[in-house]
């Protein structure tokens, strides 16, 4: 197997919309090529109530491309006091990547959110911020092929939240089975206007 620094952890991320209402889930696994490390590994994190962002790509660089994520965040919250649209999140990340174009972060960010009048917005950009905006559904990580077509056949337009969280869990679960460097059981958020649900999922342990 051929050394890509974008496949030493392994990942797989997809966030899909639903009406007024939107779900971002992760697999759960951690490995070093095809040997795993771990697997409750954490790769979708809260920016506020209402936004989410998914990390896949090198684990080391997630995690500190998703700290200074947290301190801008935070910075723009005592200025402006009141939390970033997820558009304008978008536009940060994007500008914090294209920054460190030379040396860059070997990371793909999932970026979902609830906008004005509970709007779902999602998107996910290269390693070097150039932003991909869908209406439907954004996949990252190794198992983006094949989360690409599980997606495409299983996405209705305006689903309400239950079916919503059926359609991506199943998505994710039939996509990491066709993936040796993610899986090891999922991780799925469902955010509607009012609540955020949180979920784990049991998948293949091999």
């Amino acid at each position: 197997m051929s050394f890509r620094i974008f496949e030493y952890n392994g990942s797989a991320i997809v966030a899909m919309v639903g009406k007024n209402c939107f779900a971002i889930a992760s697999d759960r696994r951690l490995g070093v090529q095809l040997q795993t490390i771990g697997t409750d590994f954490q790769k979708i994190f809260k920016i506020h109530d209402k936004l989410y962002v998914g990390l896949a790509g090198l684990a080391t660089d997630a995690q500190t491309l998703h700290q200074r994520l947290v301190f801008r965040h935070k910075l723009y919250q005592l200025r402006e006091e009141r939390d970033m649209k997820p558009e304008t999140f978008a536009s940060l990340v994007s500008a914090i990547l294209y920054e460190k174009r030379f040396g860059p972060y070997f990371t793909q960010p999932v970026i979902a959110g609830l906008g004005e009048d509970d709007q779902p917005f999602i998107c996910t950009m290269d390693s070097i911020g150039a932003k991909e905006l869908a209406k439907d559904f954004v996949v990252a990580g190794t198992a983006s092929e094949s989360l690409y077509g599980a997606c495409e056949s299983m996405y209705k337009p305006d689903m309400e939240p239950e079916e919503l969280f059926e359609t991506i869990s199943q998505a994710l679960q039939a996509s990491v089975d066709r993936d040796c460097l993610s899986g090891w059981g999922g991780h799925v958020l469902l955010v509607t206007p009012t609540e955020v649900r949180e979920s784990t999922l049991k998948g293949r342990m091999d």
